[in-house]
């Protein structure tokens, strides 16, 4: 266990140095001047230089990167050109919500996944099974904007349940959280549980083929505990990977989902950066984003190896 985490933790960085360069390239290559943005229409040269000098643009490329990532390692991930504030601090307080969001959703898109998915594989064929593969291939193909848009229709604009859009903390008032964050869990829960569902579906019917479950039930086992110790942990590997893959994609912020329920999340605060040309946020979102998605999948790759020890060897 020991060994594969430094592996996948050693790997991961040379992810991410891979990941800084090629993000921090791509960012200066987007038109535009994000100090003339930064200043608007009125402006004397002076200050433009200064504001260059500051933000280090005066110097070359290359030196440009070491000192952004030398003190991204630190935690400081520069000054937004926009606001003057640090980047940092924009992305604390853009997290809770983003945060809150992934968990709400993946909880919902599990909730469908595997009581759905196994239910259909116990019962090829059947009018469930029929019936699960139309539900998921809708919420696969469906999209999320619609669907949100949709939510917000019925069970704000007619039904008058939840609120059709803004973010309470949880701090300030935990029932107006809870409410504010129902239709848009659910949107992107849904899509989530879709995915998840047809996965969770492959693996328990590739698990109910396998040697050793065909053994258990010759042996006299019972149906449950075959699908409790035979079945639903082998079918567990492959849902892992996946459901870590589904976190990491939410709590990168879901754009579209953002805007439609006006949700302050790191996705709207990528996109301002980028209208904005706001290179210090961008560089900090999306290093952010990429540390993110390798944090989880060595979190997966432990879990894989806990699930199943032959993976660690």
């Amino acid at each position: 266990m020991t060994g594969l985490a430094v592996r996948r933790t050693l790997q991961a960085l040379v992810v991410l140095v891979g990941v800084s360069i090629a993000t921090f390239a791509l960012v200066h290559l987007v038109p535009g001047d994000p100090v003339r943005l930064a200043l608007g229409t009125r402006f004397d040269q002076g200050t433009y230089d200064a504001l260059r000098a500051r933000a280090g643009l005066d110097q070359p490329l290359v030196a440009q990167y070491f000192s952004w990532f030398g003190h991204a390692l630190t935690g400081d991930l520069g000054v937004s050109f926009r606001s003057g504030d640090p980047v940092t601090l924009l992305i604390l307080e853009r997290l809770p919500a983003t945060a809150s969001l992934a968990a709400a959703s993946i909880l919902v898109a599990l909730l469908i996944a595997v009581p759905l998915g196994t239910a259909s594989a116990l019962r090829p064929r059947s009018v469930l099974d029929g019936a699960g593969t139309v539900l998921s291939q809708i919420g696969i193909s469906v999209p999320e904007f619609w669907m949100g848009i949709m939510l917000i229709l019925v069970f704000a604009g007619t039904l008058g349940w939840f609120p059709a859009g803004g973010y309470v903390p949880l701090t300030e008032d935990p029932v107006g959280w809870l409410r504010s964050l129902v239709l848009p869990a659910v949107t992107t829960g849904l899509v989530s549980g879709s995915v998840l569902t047809r996965f969770t579906r492959s693996s328990v019917l590739e698990a109910l083929s396998a040697e050793h479950v065909r053994t258990a039930r010759a042996k006299g086992l019972g149906a449950r505990a075959v699908l409790n110790w035979h079945v639903l942990r082998n079918a567990l590997l492959p849902l892992v990977t996946v459901t870590g893959v589904q976190l990491a994609y939410l709590l990168s912020g879901v754009v579209v989902v953002e805007i439609v329920f006006a949700w302050p999340g790191l996705g709207q605060l990528a996109l301002q950066s980028v209208q904005a040309r706001d290179y210090p946020v961008l560089q900090g979102a999306v290093l952010l984003f990429a540390l993110v998605f390798l944090v989880l999948n060595l979190v997966v790759d432990l879990l894989y190896s806990v699930l199943d020890p032959r993976i660690s060897a």
